[in-house]
């Protein structure tokens, strides 16, 4: 099964020819994902192994993220992650001579957005409507409806979400 992914699936999945997001989804599903309804793929995204991936429904992932699932990496509902991002869910004991190889899950959780070529790294859970700006190092929880940016990201404000402050246009005379 792993050879006929990284042979076969892998390129398919990756091919920028095929913008067609239902190809995508079937095809991590023929792997073992579980791919919810209404997911949008973008061309260049990587997935290591489908098996231990699960995607919610209406959930968008950008232009080459790359979801490097040691372990599981478990997506929402209505989750945005944009172009870039990178998923790592192992890393190696740097206290071990031999550098051991440790993997820990990734979690989103519903309705969070991670921004652009922001870096997850294992074990990390993001929170309910949870914001990782763009280009954020995550290596610790984001709570629900916080917003962190940086690195490593650290809390920059609470994400409120409901009435915003939209500028009726005034119609041309």
């Amino acid at each position: 099964m792993i050879a006929l992914w990284f042979f076969f699936g892998m390129p398919l999945l990756r091919n920028s020819l095929n913008p067609s997001s239902a190809f995508r989804r079937a095809l991590l599903r023929l792997f073992g994902a579980r791919v919810g309804r209404g997911v949008v793929l973008r061309p260049g995204v990587r997935v290591k192994y489908p098996w231990l991936l699960s995607i919610g429904d209406h959930t968008w992932i950008g232009e080459d993220v790359w979801l490097d699932n040691l372990a599981p990496i478990t997506i929402g509902d209505n989750v945005c992650i944009s172009q870039g991002a990178y998923f790592c869910t192992g890393n190696h004991n740097w206290s071990d001579p031999a550098f051991g190889l440790m993997v820990l899950p990734i979690s989103v959780r519903s309705g969070a957005w991670v921004g652009a070529r922001s870096f997850v790294g294992p074990g990390v859970v993001i929170g309910e409507f949870a914001v990782a700006s763009a280009g954020s190092v995550v290596t610790k929880a984001v709570p629900p409806f916080e917003i962190h940016a940086g690195n490593p990201a650290t809390f920059r404000k609470r994400r409120v979400i409901g009435e915003t402050n939209h500028q009726t246009p005034v119609p041309s005379r």
